[in-house]
């Protein structure tokens, strides 16, 4: 999980060496929070959380795959 989050996010912003993907939880239960760059954090957001919006549902059916349930956060610098 936390790997496809780094690889999307790395896509998406200018300044790929400051995105930074933290995993919390265990279990069934997992919670990653992404930082990126400030002068990045409009594109992984996107208008009206679009983008952010549809990381999460990637997350969410990669993670319904093995049987887990996944919150993403996108945490500000």
């Amino acid at each position: 999980m936390k790997e496809l989050i780094e690889y999307i996010a790395k896509s998406l912003v200018e300044h790929p060496e400051e995105v930074e993907v933290r995993e919390t939880g265990s279990g069934n239960r997992i919670r990653l929070e992404l930082s990126v760059s400030k002068d990045d954090m409009g594109r992984v957001i996107g208008k009206s959380g679009r983008v952010a919006n549809s990381i999460r549902t990637l997350l969410r059916v990669a993670a319904e795959r093995e049987g887990k349930q996944v919150t993403l956060d996108v945490v500000e610098p």
